[in-house]
């Protein structure tokens, strides 16, 4: 997006109320992106790619690094030998680890915009929302997602290739893509879920300080724009994957040191990996 089509849509906002601002911009987003989607090349190849993907690890297990504190205190270098999910910024963590993640999850407007040019110059296969696609470089480590929330409402998507669930979370799109790999156990990590910065839910906000919510204090840094968390919808998501995973007689399980969530089963990660 160019800084005139910015501005335009920043006078817009301003003049409208909020509830005819988010009607009008979540059609309009819908229009452009079943229209685009359906017909631009890089769209098929995103297509293309989540196929060969399907069912390619089945049986295996992966896990998936929330961005919670709990991390710093964390041993994480047997992940080394792991299938693994990034979700954001985990890219901050990749200099320390001496490895990268698997793969690299980030579906946040406000993320993919502001760290375009970070997403750009990652060597991992990034998955990020077709709306989204105006903010990076294409070339092919980027997948591009075709989003549903507005359409359908929230549902566990088990065809990723035509849709994808945000549910608030992007810890929930990567489960639905590792459901779509074939991994028979999830192990999430670093899902603390709990954020010691308060309010409404989806309210944007600008960091002040350091971050004290994610494993990096220059995660959401000063004057990083940010939405809050909605904790009470992304258990809500995370129940719905619970299930599906369930139903399917595999399992995503809980290894945060110390964290929130009791949608899960609680494992012990020294046990996992020792």
């Amino acid at each position: 997006m160019n800084a005139a089509t910015h501005g335009l849509k920043s006078t817009i906002k301003q003049l409208l109320p909020d509830d005819l601002w988010f009607n009008a911009a979540t059609r309009w987003r819908m229009q452009v992106q079943d229209r685009t989607w359906a017909t631009e090349p890089a769209a098929a190849a995103s297509r293309e790619r989540l196929l060969a993907w399907r069912d390619q690890y089945a049986g295996e297990r992966c896990f998936i690094l929330g961005n919670g504190p709990s991390l710093g205190a964390m041993n994480l270098a047997p992940l080394r030998h792991e299938y693994t999910f990034g979700l954001n910024r985990a890219y901050l963590l990749f200099e320390r680890l001496g490895f990268a993640t698997s793969w690299l999850v980030t579906v946040n407007d406000l993320v993919v915009e502001q760290c375009a040019a970070d997403l750009d110059g990652l060597d991992v296969p990034t998955f990020t929302t077709w709306r989204n696609r105006d903010h990076v470089t294409f070339d092919d480590h980027y997948v591009f997602l075709r989003t549903a929330e507005e359409r359908r409402g929230l549902s566990f998507s088990q065809r990723p290739d035509r849709w994808i669930f945000q549910g608030s979370t992007v810890t929930f799109v990567a489960m639905q893509l590792a459901f779509w790999f074939g991994f028979h156990e999830v192990v999430l990590i670093g899902v603390d879920h709990s954020f010691t910065t308060k309010g409404t839910p989806h309210t944007e906000v600008v960091s002040a300080t350091g971050d004290p919510d994610h494993f990096d204090p220059n995660y959401f840094g000063p004057g990083f724009r940010w939405q809050l968390p909605d904790l009470d919808t992304s258990e809500l998501s995370y129940e719905l994957a619970r299930n599906v995973f369930a139903a399917d007689g595999r399992e995503i399980v809980d290894a945060t040191v110390g964290g929130k969530l009791d949608v899960f089963r609680k494992v012990s990660y020294e046990s996992l990996v020792r």
